[in-house]
């Protein structure tokens, strides 16, 4: 069976929301960051990646 924390990635805030779209701004807020350089913790789930790949210019994972 794998380890819990091999299915785990941690979600990094780079950049700012300012002049991002509401859309956006929503799906940031879904993954639960809401500053800048604050940092988030979920299991890699398809449901997360999608939300991740729609903001991906605003994000940084880290496995």
């Amino acid at each position: 069976m794998a380890d819990k924390k091999s299915n785990t990635i941690k979600i990094k805030l780079v950049k700012s929301l300012i002049g991002c779209s509401e859309k956006q701004r929503n799906v940031v807020k879904g993954l639960g960051l809401t500053k800048k350089d604050q940092v988030v913790e979920h299991y890699e789930s398809a449901t997360i990646m999608g939300m991740v790949n729609k903001v991906s210019h605003l994000l940084e994972v880290v496995k």
